[in-house]
């Protein structure tokens, strides 16, 4: 096992929010409710990157703010029809998910 850091974000509707990450690349790996009707725990990842998406409340605040880091900013750009932005380490742009959350995503120039 290697360890890594998996940032927690907050949802309202954990379906919703998996088919929005989907259109980033992410891909839902597994999900848990202690029981049927109770809030979701979902996980995604693209390659590497990792995602937990909770409906439980207290678990995270709305307006977090995840940097990720890809080799095509340009393709996330297209698809969201926004224009990337030169900053002296990458070329980003920022999306906010359906629910708030502030995802900066950048191709590293450097």
């Amino acid at each position: 096992m290697h360890e890594e850091v998996v940032p927690i974000l907050r949802v309202e509707d954990a379906a919703a929010a998996v088919a929005w990450y989907e259109r980033l690349g992410f891909t839902r790996q597994w999900e848990h409710r202690f029981a049927p009707g109770l809030p979701a725990f979902v996980e995604v990842a693209r390659g590497g990157v990792r995602l937990f998406l909770s409906e439980h409340e207290g678990d995270a605040r709305p307006d977090t703010l995840v940097y990720l880091r890809v080799r095509d900013v340009e393709a996330i750009a297209g698809e969201f029809g926004v224009a990337t932005e030169e900053a002296p380490w990458a070329r980003e742009i920022e999306l906010r998910d359906p629910d708030g959350n502030r995802l900066r995503i950048g191709t590293p120039t450097g």
